[in-house]
């Protein structure tokens, strides 16, 4: 795919919090489509593909997925990359999963690694920053910076996974928190997350009133 085909420029930072297969996933949705993905891992965010995916490192190999979009890799010390300058045109920027730390770095306006000045320059210019916070359960301090943040205009997007599509497995509740994610940068997707294709099977309306 050429670069004038793809319509969207996202960048994906993940994190230390517990939640990879949340971010291999996103990657894994996002490079099917017509997204480019900028990617940056902090050396925790590292660790947790190694501890919960046992990924060795993060790289493209990664994901299960062939990449339609194409897909960048940053260095988390390199806060001088491209998506750490207000110039460079992005469509958003997804934090997956969002640790307490780095909600906090971000909420204090920091720059010192390439995730916090990246954040901080999607807020600058106006174009949507999400935090897919999964840590529990919160103090007043992370609920005071995630109150700050969404006041700054950033979308904080607790991983919770809703069960009214009645998942049978762990995917399903990952595709469920992925597709949320998806709507959010504007990126159309086919995970079954819609209520209304909840009722398409039987069409009775009375499955509404169990909602």
């Amino acid at each position: 795919m050429t670069n004038s085909a793809i319509s969207r420029q996202i960048v994906v930072a993940i994190t230390g919090a517990s939640g990879a297969r949340y971010a291999q996933r996103l990657v894994e949705c996002l490079s099917q489509g017509d997204a480019h993905v900028h990617l940056v891992a902090s050396p925790n965010g590292e660790r947790l593909f190694r501890e919960e995916l046992d990924v060795s490192s993060i790289t493209p190999t990664a994901f299960s997925t062939a990449s339609v979009g194409g897909m960048s890799m940053y260095s988390y010390k390199d806060v001088g990359a491209k998506i750490a300058s207000g110039s460079f045109h992005t469509d958003g920027m997804i934090i997956c999963p969002c640790s307490g730390n780095t909600l906090a770095a971000v909420a204090a306006g920091l720059g010192d690694n390439l995730i916090a000045r990246s954040a901080a320059v999607t807020l600058k210019e106006n174009r949507r920053l999400v935090l897919v916070t999964r840590e529990m359960p919160l103090t007043q301090i992370d609920l005071r910076n995630a109150l700050h943040l969404s006041r700054a205009g950033a979308t904080v997007c607790p991983a919770s996974p809703g069960f009214y599509m009645l998942p049978e497995t762990v995917d399903d509740l990952v595709d469920f928190v992925v597709g949320k994610l998806l709507d959010l940068v504007g990126m159309p997707h086919e995970l079954n997350t819609r209520w209304a294709s909840r009722l398409e099977p039987t069409g009775n309306s009375e499955d509404a009133n169990h909602r």
